[in-house]
């Protein structure tokens, strides 16, 4: 469930003195753990007005807050390996594990904006911040083993005892960090918070195919899908992991009507109330920034020479291939912008029934295993999400009809390799 963390409202909340900008949050959080949710999603960005109200607040601090106002529901936070250490994340994500007794989820993202308040240097390429990522990776998995079963356990008088010599220093000693250890909080109670990571470019499809146990990413068509998921896991099998890994996970963003006719019509105001001057920065964007669109009329189609060599670019080289992709399938000006109001994600639309079809398709195909749907606070989405969509998807027994654990781990049916399986190295 998206909504939960950024919000439009932030910015409302943030100036009513009797208020709290978790306020909204809380709401949807409820919500959707009444309507049996499995996570509640944040996303981030690191910069000012960047896409919206997104990055508006912390995504740890506020899910660490919604722990305490739910039971069951997951927590994912979107945090960067680029500008972070992973010692601290590995407390801070073992904390959030800790408070939440077991729901926590790190959506790992390697940034492609925001480094211009991280130091002066340039954004480092997607393979450099990749690299990064996968080291980070090595180091908070190695912290997190770092406590052997039995280390902490309870004594005649129900108080910890802590066995000293099934703690291990991890020192580590690689590319980007040094890293003595142990973790220096307790053993986490899923062990590891579940590892979901988003990046669809060469380097972060390796990255996924080796380390992710989910893979969220940008995939707005059903071949799209197909092509993305018989690589990731031909990959990862290549390297020795488990069938059906890594789960894949697509933002669905739905347009729901009570008949078709309403939902076509709910789209057709949605592109009238485009702006087509802004959006010609919003797919500049798409295209990796750099690409005047100023001048070309909206009814024309971009010329090769706009287009840019996706391997060139330094951000967001998935979203980058799916636009370019489009362009030279025709797509005027006009229809880019369009299709730019997505970001690159899976769109459609119609009556619960139907988008439910849309769903089961991709869940039939193997390319479909979890998904983002958002907009609780409204009530008329909400009865469009819960009693029409997911209830028609539980009929189908494609959606589970309640938690089936007590931690996120459990509910999604992801177990961990053993503590002594050997590392897979990079």
């Amino acid at each position: 469930m998206t909504g939960a963390g950024g919000t439009s409202e932030t910015y409302d909340l943030a100036i009513d003195p009797t208020r709290s900008t978790l306020d909204t949050a809380v709401r949807v959080a409820k919500l959707a753990e009444a309507a049996r949710f499995d996570a509640l999603f944040t996303a981030d960005l690191l910069r000012f007005d960047a896409q919206g109200a997104i990055g508006s607040q912390e995504p740890l601090v506020f899910v660490s807050a919604l722990s305490q106002v739910t039971s069951r529901i997951g927590l994912i936070a979107t945090v960067s390996s680029t500008f972070h250490h992973p010692f601290n994340l590995a407390r801070l994500f073992g904390t959030l594990d800790h408070v939440s007794n077991g729901r926590a989820a790190w959506n790992l993202v390697t940034s492609s904006i925001g480094e211009e308040n991280f130091g002066a240097g340039e954004l480092p390429s997607p393979e450099e911040r990749y690299a990064r990522a996968a080291e980070t990776l090595e180091v908070v998995n190695a912290l997190w083993d770092s406590w052997e079963p039995g280390a902490l356990a309870a004594g005649a008088d129900g108080k910890a005892v802590l066995q000293r010599d099934r703690v291990h220093p991890i020192n580590h000693s690689g590319r980007f960090f040094t890293v003595t250890g142990p973790l220096n909080i307790p053993p986490l109670p899923q062990r590891r918070p579940v590892q979901i990571q988003a990046g669809q470019s060469a380097a972060g499809t390796a990255l996924g195919a080796r380390y992710a146990e989910i893979v969220f990413t940008s995939l707005p068509t059903l071949d799209h899908a197909l092509d993305f998921t018989r690589k990731i896991r031909d990959q990862a099998q290549g390297l020795g992991r488990a069938d059906g890994l890594p789960l894949i996970f697509s933002s669905f963003h739905a347009t729901y009507g009570a008949t078709e006719e309403e939902a076509k019509r709910l789209v057709r105001e949605k592109r009238e109330s485009i702006d087509f001057e802004r959006g010609r920065a919003q797919l500049a964007d798409m295209l990796g920034g750099g690409v005047d669109l100023s001048e070309l009329p909206l009814d024309a189609t971009l010329p090769e020479s706009l287009l840019p060599d996706v391997a060139s670019v330094n951000r967001r080289r998935g979203r980058v291939d799916i636009f370019t992709g489009y362009a030279r399938q025709g797509y005027t000006l006009r229809e880019l912008i369009i299709a730019a109001q997505d970001t690159g994600h899976w769109a459609a639309a119609g009556t619960p029934e139907q988008l439910a079809d849309a769903v089961e398709e991709r869940f039939r195909a193997g390319v479909l295993d979890v998904i983002s749907l958002g907009g609780l606070a409204d009530p008329r989405q909400h009865d469009f999400v819960v009693n029409g969509l997911l209830h028609e998807l539980r009929r189908r027994k494609i959606v589970a009809a309640d938690y089936t654990g007590t931690t996120l781990r459990e509910n999604l049916g992801l177990e961990l390799p053993a503590r002594d399986a050997a590392p897979v190295r990079v």
